[in-house]
């Protein structure tokens, strides 16, 4: 049995999702050689240690840290000092600068900590620096959430397709955008009001901008552009158009002409506008659902579809990353 401790840096939506995830997965991940112990959790308030591991009940119920906290210290001396194997990164994105996440990352990485993220913005700003010092400390940097939430796109190209050559990948990279636009076509509504409605449900957030504006499905195009395509690109490198000015008339147009309008994200054109998407295509998928095409010289087009968002869907994808570092350690150990 492998004992794996984990660190826990951000207990926002996807931090409680991972704790309810790995309590919940526990036999599971047992059977499969691995004992998950997620020793420290940390927020703004502070952090909770446990080297035994955090019983999921003390802080399941608890929006933030502050009255179950047992020490004080920063998040980077957390990282540095507490005793575990892999840092869980699920702070903020913020794809200006990515910080805090990106400070977190290379002190993690440093260390010779494994990494997961969900986390974005580290990954637009430094992919390429991250990448580096993850390979020169011999650890592992994981981020399928970051892509496609819950659908699984980078672990499908870097396993499963190992040995085609990658041509293209295009698709739905962002929930609130397909929601809106569905909802539009359905019953005709106007943008606001669709808008509106996606703000009640919580699928967009109060300041909808990053996903609206196509900002969200930008990053994630520069995401795969440099970990698929090797390309060394940022943001500012790709074209970007977000949904706000599509009407529910051109959708009723683009229906009845036997297509769908979509928000495309496409590598390695580096672009986001949106598009006309067949209605018979797998890209023309409904309400949050996300779905990417990747065009390969062997296998031809792979199309692949899932909910691109959710707390308990993102952290699914956290934990098939975490289970893949030590499945790929014992192949390692194998040869």
């Amino acid at each position: 049995m492998r004992e794996v401790k984990i660190s826990l840096v951000g207990y926002g939506v996807v931090g409680h999702g991972v704790v309810e995830v790995v309590g919940r997965k526990r036999k599971l991940m047992r059977d499969l050689g691995l004992d998950l112990k997620i020793v420290s959790i940390t927020d703004h308030t502070g952090t909770v240690i446990s080297p035994d591991g955090i019983a999921p009940e003390k802080v399941i119920g608890e929006k933030t840290l502050q009255n179950v906290k047992n020490s004080d210290a920063s998040s980077k001396d957390i990282i540095r000092s507490v005793n575990s194997d892999l840092v869980v990164e699920v702070t903020p994105t913020n794809i200006v600068h990515g910080q805090p996440g990106l400070g977190h990352m290379e002190e993690a990485l440093s260390c010779g900590k494994h990494v997961v993220t969900s986390n974005k913005g580290p990954l637009v700003v430094a992919y390429s620096r991250l990448k580096k010092l993850a390979d020169e400390k011999g650890v592992m940097l994981k981020f399928e959430a970051t892509v496609g939430g819950t659908m699984p796109l980078i672990s499908l190209i870097e396993r499963t397709l190992v040995g085609n050559k990658i041509l293209g990948v295009r698709g739905v990279f962002n929930g609130t955008c397909n929601y809106i636009l569905t909802r539009m076509a359905e019953e005709k509504y106007p943008y606001s009001f669709a808008l509106n409605e996606a703000q009640e449900l919580g699928y967009a957030e109060a300041d909808p901008t990053y996903d609206v504006e196509g900002v969200d499905t930008a990053g994630k195009v520069v995401i795969l552009a440099n970990s698929v395509f090797n390309m060394d690109v940022k943001y500012s490198d790709v074209q970007v158009r977000g949904i706000t000015e599509i009407t529910p008339e051109a959708l009723i147009l683009a229906h009845k002409r036997g297509y769908a309008i979509k928000l495309i994200g496409e590598v390695p054109a580096l672009t986001v506008k949106p598009m006309l998407v067949p209605l018979g295509s797998p890209l023309a998928v409904g309400s949050t659902l996300n779905a990417a095409a990747i065009y390969t010289d062997l296998s031809e087009t792979i199309t692949v579809t899932g909910l691109g968002a959710g707390r308990i869907e993102t952290a699914s994808a956290i934990l098939s990353d975490i289970v893949s570092i030590y499945r790929t350690k014992q192949i390692d150990a194998i040869f």
